[in-house]
C-alpha cells in the first residue's frame, strides 16, 4: 500500500496501478514460464486501465457552473456566502469529486461531491462562507472535476469553469461627529446667500410680494429701484468635500522593507504599505463619514488625477466626483484594488531630492502642480479639502501648501513612520493655511480625526486667517 500511495494519482486509482502491476508481473512470468495464458492475460491487465485513460479524456463530461456571492462585494473581515449551483450539461454518469479551488488566504479549498444529495432537476446547489482580513480582488474559482472511468481505473481532473472575481473593500472605521466640515445643517444642507459661482438663483433682492414680512424688506434695493424691494431668501447648496488621496510608492515606502506585496496570478496580492492602508482606510471612513452628512465628494490624486483611475477595482476609472449610495459603493470598490504607483526604485532619489531642495520648491515637480490647483479652484471654497499623504519633501508641502485657499477648510494629514521628522513639512502646510498633523500607521483613525477639533485653537485661527487672505488676495 505504502508503495501504491506514492505513485502518480492524476492518472490512475489504486485499482488501476494495481492492475498495471498485475500485468506486468504476468508478462513476465508468461516470458520466463512460455504459458501463453499468462500473455494474454497480462496484456489484458496492462491495456485496460490504459484505454480507460484515453476514454476519460477524449469523452469528457461537461457542466455549467454558477457562482454567486451575497453580498456581491464584502467588506474586510465580514463574512460572504458563496452559492454554487452545478449542471451536467454532457453525457456522463456516476459520481463525481469536485473542489473550489481558493487562494490561500481563504484557507482549505472546500471539496464535494457530484451529484449531491439534495439535487433536483439535475442540479447541485453548494454553500460556504468565505472572509478576507485583506482588501482586494480574488479569484474564486475555478471548480476543479476529478473524473473516474465506468471500472474506476483512471483518473482525470480538469477544471469546469473559470472562476469568478470576489471584490473585498475596506471597511469604514466609525469617526466622531466634529465641527470639521464647516456649519451645516442636521441634514447636511448648507445654506449661503452668495456662490462661488454666481448665477440667476443667486440675486439677493426681489420685488415685494403680498405677505412678505416687512422685516425682509432692503430699504438700499428700494430706494435704488423706487420700488419695494425685500431680501431674496438663502440659497441651498449641497455641500461638497475634496479628499487628495496620495498613492505614490515613493511617499509610502521609507525603505523597502516597509513595501509589501507583489501582483500575483490571482490578482490578490497588492503593492502597499502600513502608511498607505491607514490612507485607504482614512479614505473610505472619511467618504462614508461625509456621505451621512449629504456631502458630495470628490477625489483626486497627487497630480490632480481622479484618484482612481489607476485602480483595477475601480468601477469608473476617470470619475473624480461622487455623491449618495451609488456613489459611497463606487469608493468603495475603487478602493478594493488602489496601490501604490510609480517607480519602485526612486526612494534613494527622492530622498536626495528632499535634502537637496530642502531651501526652495522645486519648479519642475510632477506633483500638486497647476493641475491640481486648478481642479480645487474650480470648487473654491465649496467645502472642506483633506489630503491624506504620504512621506512628502519639503518642497511639494510648499507646493502643495497653497492649495488652503481654495477650501472652507483645509486638513492634511501626513503618514509616515516618523512623525517627529515632520516639523518643516506640517509647517509649511501650516503657514499656507492648512491644519496639519503628521500621524504613524498605528495611530488610531478616530484620534487623528479628533486631533483637528483638539488642536490648537490659535493654530488653527492662524490657519483660517491665512487662507481668508489668499482668497482676497486673488
Amino acid at each position: 500500500m505504502a508503495l501504491l500511495d506514492s505513485l502518480p494519482r492524476h492518472l490512475f486509482s489504486s485499482r488501476g496501478w494495481g492492475l498495471l502491476a498485475a500485468g506486468v508481473v504476468s508478462l513476465l512470468c508468461a516470458q520466463v514460464m512460455g504459458r501463453r495464458d499468462l500473455l494474454a492475460l497480462g496484456v489484458l491487465l496492462v491495456v485496460l486501465p490504459l484505454v480507460s485513460l484515453a476514454g476519460i479524456r477524449v469523452v469528457k463530461p461537461r457542466f455549467r457552473v454558477y457562482r454567486e456571492f451575497s453580498p456581491s462585494t464584502v467588506e474586510t473581515d465580514s463574512i460572504t456566502m458563496v452559492r454554487l449551483a452545478v449542471a451536467r450539461t454532457g453525457l456522463g454518469t456516476g459520481r463525481v469529486i469536485m473542489e473550489e479551488r481558493l487562494p490561500p488566504r481563504f484557507g482549505e479549498s472546500p471539496a464535494f461531491r457530484f451529484p449531491a444529495r439534495s439535487a433536483s432537476g439535475g442540479t447541485s446547489r453548494y454553500e460556504y462562507h468565505l472572509r478576507s482580513g485583506k482588501r482586494g480582488q480574488f479569484t474564486i474559482g475555478p471548480v476543479t472535476a476529478e473524473f473516474t472511468d465506468p471500472f474506476g481505473l483512471s483518473l482525470h481532473r480538469h477544471s469546469i469553469d473559470d472562476g469568478d472575481t470576489l471584490t473585498v473593500t475596506p471597511a469604514p472605521v466609525e469617526l466622531p461627529s466634529t465641527g470639521l466640515a464647516g456649519a451645516r445643517g442636521n441634514d447636511g444642507i448648507t445654506a449661503t446667500r452668495t456662490r462661488a459661482n454666481p448665477s440667476d438663483d443667486d440675486v439677493m433682492t426681489r420685488e415685494y410680494r403680498h405677505g412678505d414680512p416687512m422685516r425682509r424688506v432692503h430699504w438700499p434695493a428700494t430706494a435704488r429701484h423706487g420700488a419695494l424691494m425685500v431680501r431674496q431668501e438663502e440659497s441651498v447648496t449641497t455641500p461638497e468635500a475634496t479628499v487628495i488621496l496620495d498613492h505614490r510608492f515613493v511617499a509610502h515606502s521609507s525603505g523597502y522593507g516597509s513595501v509589501f506585496g507583489s501582483p500575483g496570478d490571482d490578482g490578490s496580492d497588492l503593492v502597499t504599505s502600513d502608511t498607505f492602508e491607514w490612507a485607504v482606510t482614512a479614505a473610505m471612513s472619511v467618504g462614508a463619514h461625509l456621505a451621512e452628512l449629504n456631502y458630495s465628494l470628490r477625489f483626486l490624486d497627487a497630480a490632480g488625477e481622479p484618484a482612481f483611475h489607476r485602480s483595477s477595482s475601480a468601477p469608473e476609472p476617470d470619475n473624480e466626483e461622487y455623491s449618495g449610495a451609488a456613489g459611497l459603493q463606487s469608493i468603495a470598490e475603487s478602493l478594493a484594488a488602489i496601490q501604490l504607483t510609480g517607480p519602485h526604485h526612486a526612494r534613494r532619489e527622492h530622498d536626495a531630492g528632499r535634502r537637496e531642495h530642502a531651501g526652495s520648491a522645486d519648479p519642475a515637480q510632477s506633483v500638486f502642480d497647476d493641475r491640481l490647483m486648478d481642479k480645487l479652484a474650480a470648487h473654491r471654497m465649496r467645502g472642506p479639502v483633506l489630503a491624506l499623504l504620504g512621506n512628502i519633501s519639503l518642497a511639494e508641502a510648499r507646493a502643495l501648501a497653497p492649495a488652503a485657499g481654495y477650501a472652507a477648510n483645509a486638513f492634511a494629514v501626513v503618514i509616515t513612520d516618523k512623525p517627529a521628522d515632520c516639523h518643516d513639512v506640517l509647517e509649511a502646510l501650516r503657514l499656507g493655511g492648512w491644519r496639519a498633523v503628521a500621524v504613524e500607521a498605528s495611530t488610531s483613525l478616530p484620534a487623528a480625526w479628533m486631533y483637528f477639533d483638539e488642536g490648537d485653537a490659535a493654530m488653527w485661527t492662524a490657519a483660517a486667517d491665512v487662507r481668508r487672505g489668499a482668497e482676497v488676495g486673488r
